[in-house]
Formats: C-alpha cells, sequence, structure tokens
C-alpha cells in the first residue's frame, strides 16, 4: 500500500511528458566506458616505475625523482576487468560505509517528523531572503575546507541542502554547488589543509602551511568569485522555472514541503533537531581539534540515531527498518565510488601511472619560463582525473614537480600553489571523483546538465589560477 502511495505523489508531482523527455546517460555506463578505456591503455602505455621512499609518520610514500625506470608490462586481462569492479568497492570501503550509514541515520530523524517540521519553518523564514543563501554556504562550507580538509563528509549535508534548496525555488544542481563547488573553492585555497597542501609542502621541503597569507588571497577571491556565479544561477532559476532544466526531475524525487499550514514545531521536534544539528556541530570539532576521520564521523551519528529514537519514542524494529530503507536509497551512489576507485586501482597496479606522471613531466621542461607555472597547473588537472585523491596526488607528483621548479627557476611554493588549485578544481568535474558522482546521484542531477552548469565556473577558476601563479612568481612567493 506505501509503494502504492508513492508511485501515485510521484505521478501527481510530473508533468505528462516526462517519460517522453531523452534519458540521459547513467553515470555508471560513464563509469563502466572509463574502466574499459583504463584497461586498454594498460596494453597500450608501458608500464614504468619510481622507486619510493617511506615517510615515518604519514600514510604516503615520497617518490625518489631520479628512479623512473621502464619495467615490464603487466596488461589487465578480461577476468581482472571484472575483478577491478569488486576491489574498487574493497578499496572505497571506509567511504562507502559512511555514506550508507548516514543515509540510514537521516531517514531515521525524517521518519520522526521533525526535519519536515523544521525545514518548513526554516523556508518560511527565508522568504524575500532566499539568495542570501548562496554566499553564506559558499564562504562556510569552502573556509570548513580549506582548514578541515572536508570533502565527502558533505555527502552527510547533501539530502537536506537539496530538500531546502527545492523548497526555496532553487534546484538540486544549486544545492550540489553549495557543498561541492564549495569544496573546490576551499581545497583550492587550502590555507590549512593537512592532507593536500600540509601533505604538499611536507614533500617539498617547505615550512608547514608557509605561505598562508597568499592563498588566504586566492580563497576570498574564489569565494567572491563563485559566490557571484552559483547567485545568478540560483536567481535565474527561481525567478524564470520555465529556464529549470531540473524542474521535472525535482518535481520527481525532490521531497516536497507542503506550506500551506505549517503548524510551530513541538518541543519534542525541537529536541530531535537539536540532538541531529549538534551532531554535525560535534563533528567539525572533532575534525579541527582530534582529527577524527570516517571511523569516528560514523560513530558520532550512530549515537545521534539512537538518542533520537528514544527521544522519538521509535520502537526498535522500527529504527532498523528505516535505518535499511536510508542505507538502500545511497545504495547507487555507493557503487558510484566504488567504480571510481576501480579506474585508480587499474592504472596504478599496470604501472602506467608512474610512466604518465614521468611522461606529462617532462612536457614542462620545454615550455618558456612565463607560463612554466600555468602548465603545472593544466598538468595537475591532467593527473587528477587520474589520480582523485589530494594526499595521493601530493604524494605522487610533488617528488617529480619540486625538484623540476628548482631546475626551471621557481619558488617551491609556487609548484605547491599549481598542485593544490590542480586538484581541487578538477575534483568537481571529473567523472572518475567518487564525492561528485555520489552526490550527483543523491540529487538525481544527470552528469551532462552538471558539466554543462560547471563549465563557466570552471572557466573563470582556471584564468584565475593561471592569474595567481604568474602573479605569485612575479613577486617571488615563497
Amino acid at each position: 500500500m506505501e509503494k502504492e502511495k508513492t508511485l501515485e505523489r510521484e505521478e501527481m508531482l510530473s508533468p505528462p511528458d516526462v517519460g517522453k523527455q531523452k534519458k540521459s546517460i547513467d553515470p555508471m555506463v560513464i563509469l563502466a566506458i572509463i574502466i574499459v578505456i583504463a584497461a586498454i591503455a594498460t596494453w597500450l602505455i608501458p608500464a614504468g616505475s619510481f622507486d619510493r621512499i617511506a615517510v615515518k609518520g604519514a600514510d604516503y610514500d615520497k617518490i625518489d625523482m631520479d628512479s623512473f625506470r621502464f619495467v615490464a608490462q603487466k596488461p589487465l586481462g578480461w577476468f581482472d576487468l571484472f575483478m577491478s569492479f569488486t576491489k574498487g568497492l574493497q578499496g572505497a570501503g571506509d567511504i562507502i560505509f559512511f555514506l550508507l550509514i548516514m543515509g540510514g541515520v537521516f531517514q531515521v530523524v525524517e521518519y520522526t517528523g521533525a526535519l519536515h517540521a523544521g525545514l518548513s519553518n526554516l523556508v518560511i523564514k527565508l522568504k524575500g531572503k532566499e539568495m542570501l543563501l548562496v554566499p553564506v554556504s559558499i564562504f562556510l562550507f569552502s573556509l570548513i575546507s580549506a582548514t578541515a580538509a572536508c570533502c565527502e563528509e558533505y555527502l552527510a549535508f547533501l539530502p537536506l541542502m537539496y530538500i531546502i534548496c527545492v523548497a526555496v525555488g532553487f534546484d538540486s544542481i544549486t544545492a550540489v554547488a553549495l557543498l561541492f563547488v564549495s569544496s573546490a573553492v576551499g581545497y583550492a585555497g587550502g590555507m590549512m589543509n593537512a592532507f593536500t597542501v600540509g601533505v604538499a609542502q611536507n614533500i617539498a621541503g617547505l615550512g608547514m602551511f608557509s605561505g598562508m597569507w597568499y592563498r588566504w588571497i586566492v580563497w576570498a577571491v574564489l569565494a567572491a568569485l563563485t559566490s557571484i556565479m552559483v547567485m545568478r544561477h540560483a536567481r535565474m532559476v527561481k525567478n524564470h522555472p520555465e529556464r529549470n532544466e531540473m524542474l521535472e526531475i525535482d518535481r520527481k524525487y525532490a521531497e516536497q514541503l507542503d506550506l500551506g499550514e505549517v503548524q510551530p514545531m513541538t518541543r519534542r521536534e525541537v529536541l530531535i533537531l537539536a540532538v541531529f544539528a549538534g551532531a554535525f556541530v560535534a563533528v567539525a570539532f572533532c575534525i579541527i581539534k582530534l582529527h577524527f576521520y570516517i571511523d569516528e564521523m560514523s560513530a558520532i551519528f550512530l549515537i545521534v540515531m539512537v538518542l533520537v529514537a528514544v527521544i522519538g519514542k521509535i520502537r526498535p524494529s522500527t529504527v532498523a527498518e528505516q535505518f535499511v530503507k536510508g542505507c538502500s536509497n545511497l545504495l547507487w551512489a555507493a557503487l558510484i565510488i566504488g567504480m571510481c576507485k576501480a579506474v585508480t586501482n587499474i592504472l596504478t597496479d599496470a604501472g602506467i601511472m608512474d610512466t604518465m606522471v614521468w611522461a606529462m613531466g617532462n612536457l614542462l621542461q620545454d615550455l618558456p619560463h612565463s607560463i612554466t607555472a600555468s602548465g603545472m597547473f593544466v598538468l595537475q588537472d591532467l593527473l587528477n582525473i587520474m589520480i582523485p585523491s589530494g594526499s595521493g596526488q601530493a604524494a605522487v607528483t610533488m617528488p617529480f614537480m619540486a625538484p623540476l621548479s628548482d631546475v626551471l627557476g621557481l619558488n617551491r611554493q609556487v609548484a605547491v600553489l599549481a598542485f593544490q588549485m590542480g586538484d581541487a578544481f578538477t575534483n568537481v568535474v571529473t567523472p572518475t571523483s567518487g564525492e561528485l558522482m555520489a552526490a550527483l546521484a543523491i540529487c538525481h542531477v544527470p552528469y551532462k546538465k552538471w558539466f554543462r552548469f560547471l563549465a563557466p565556473i570552471w572557466a573563470v577558476w582556471a584564468v584565475a589560477a593561471c592569474a595567481f601563479l604568474i602573479i605569485a612568481v612575479q613577486i617571488g612567493y615563497h
């Protein structure tokens, strides 16, 4: 009966011609194609290897810059191609299970009705001031990313942001942007990001978080430019619904808030939301101060789920039922993350990742000195498609880029700046980014529509990045 009601509700919310529209390519199909291309590449690109030196107290190894040599080819067989999927799921297990747990916890909170009541009241209070949500979110979440290195953690916020954005007249693309475009801006600034800037500076032999003053400027300028461009999109969607490409999809999938008869929240609903909101505050504090990560964050949210169940007087069997339902809602996103990890595994295990890094790095030696820094940025963009992990990319590329910057007469701080911006910007556009593809899956945003939305923003970022690097070279940034 519940399933029938859900289907009826979706039919009422969906325009008659939804089924007639041309369907976009499923992200899983896109990633499957990329996996096949990566497998073919293992047959065409010579395998190579750098010697790696363990770094005491770190989870990455340094590359010996002068040790590259070609090694025996290790092409991926057809049976290994299919095994790469399960290996990808295993390799990304921590993020996948965190995502599933968050889906379950969110569903339990939603079952109490407190979330619906709280969001309805919030939307009413935002009436006439909806645009403030954009710059406030971008500056806040990008600052958190720049200091606490948050990215995949924002998947936990996304269902809430999705509902709020649709309710105030924006679209699901705006919801994804307010969290993950913000994350990109934060990583590009990376003032105190230990996972990218910290690792890169350590490998380059620079002081931890040195040169921070310039990165504050980078962050502030990028946050302002990004806010303006996202606000432009959000205003267009709100004022001209007929131009909203996500309107029909959002009507079909996003929870619709009934604002006609909004009642004041009960004490129990207020207490449940206070506990739920407190979880995010606790997580943010623990990440910054106690260096918590996936396991600890999962534990915090599970504790919150138990508290919510007690306050809401939900039976244990109902809690279990709702938790499983929430997990199932994000299963597709979890599979997407595993497929992204499979691509990286294939390139690394076949030994062609080091070859591509070595070949691309050699290209920079022939560039004019004036544009070498920008060339480093472009190179990092390309490498980030293959190595979405920020710390992983730093471990692979900085041992090469740091000495190369010495040869080219550039300060190593410039090489770090090129790395952090290249890493940050590509993560919100490449289909090999597990967090991005999961976010798009959660909000039912077709990759093609996201790419079209992000293209002008990315162009502005690229121009700004080159400008920042050229200025850094001219002023002798160190």
